[in-house]
């Protein structure tokens, strides 16, 4: 069986680099994306940011094309456990700096930085390993011995297809909305106290959002409900000087506005510099659209 396993290894990553590299290569707003992990800070800005998660897919998609055509080749294998290692190094380092920010690996927009993460990186990189060592090509494994090739894949891609959800959105969202729906709040009535990953699913999708966005480096910081409005703060920074100043990015919401009821108040953006203290100018988050001239 681990001989049979070992032979399996290069499908089973080849398909998870393929759908994670395929992913950062596709995504029309993968700035944003970066702009929430702790890319920014080592590579110092969230435009190089993007590009490396574009290079980050590009190598994704190579090494899957790798080891899939060529399992029984070495350098496919040796790279993917490269490639994992440095996924781990990268993760230690955004625990350190950065431990709210996003994880970016599989460039989900809100994949939180958790040990699912870890666990998937250390899968790579000793998968990779395992990889290098095949004995045999995947397929003649497979012809061999199908019905346990198919327990082995089938297992392997759950372990896989769960370490690669983010589970607050993939999971316990859907089925806080589904309970709410069923048996209503915990609380009673209509009093619009709905759950703050509702509030947080709602402002992600809103062009607000989308607005500030490039200036957001953590995850939510903290939340408070005041006067009818929910409050969100995230920390970001925003150039000014030749450097990035940390900055605090408030957006107050409608408290019992949600997905399934949007309806509300807008959305309001305050960004605070962290260091005076003082409200960032509108400018500085979004510049606004050049006035075409009108015909006639």
């Amino acid at each position: 069986m681990l001989s049979l396993t070992a032979s399996l290894l290069p499908l089973l990553l080849g398909g998870l680099l393929a759908r994670t590299g395929a992913a950062k290569l596709a995504s029309r707003n993968l700035r944003a994306q970066a702009a929430r992990t702790a890319l920014p800070r080592l590579v110092r800005g969230p435009d190089r940011a993007a590009l490396v998660l574009r290079a980050t897919g590009a190598v994704e998609v190579l090494l899957a094309a790798g080891l899939l055509a060529f399992p029984r080749a070495m350098a496919p294998g040796l790279a993917t456990a490269a490639l994992g290692a440095g996924f781990l190094g990268y993760l230690g380092y955004a625990k350190a700096v950065a431990p709210e920010s996003s994880c970016g690996c599989t460039a989900s927009e809100n994949a939180a930085l958790t040990w699912h993460s870890f666990a998937r990186a250390g899968l790579v990189a000793a998968g990779g390993a395992g990889a290098a060592a095949a004995g045999r090509p995947w397929w003649s494994a497979a012809a061999d011995r199908p019905g346990a090739a198919a327990g082995v894949l089938a297992v392997g891609a759950a372990v896989l297809a769960y370490l690669s959800a983010a589970p607050e959105r993939s999971w316990q969202v859907p089925l806080r909305r589904l309970r709410l729906r069923l048996f209503g709040h915990p609380l009673g009535g209509d009093s619009g106290a709905v759950p703050v990953a509702a509030s947080v699913e709602l402002l992600e999708r809103s062009l607000a959002w989308e607005t500030a966005s490039p200036l957001i480096r953590s995850g939510l910081v903290e939340h408070w409900d005041e006067d009818g409005w929910r409050i969100l703060h995230y920390t970001g920074a925003h150039r000014e000087g030749g450097r990035d100043r940390p900055v605090s990015v408030l957006f107050a919401m409608d408290a019992g506005a949600h997905l399934d009821r949007p309806a509300g108040r807008v959305i309001r953006v305050s960004v605070v510099d962290q260091e005076t203290a003082e409200v960032v100018t509108p400018d500085l988050v979004a510049r606004p659209r050049t006035q075409l001239p009108l015909a006639g």
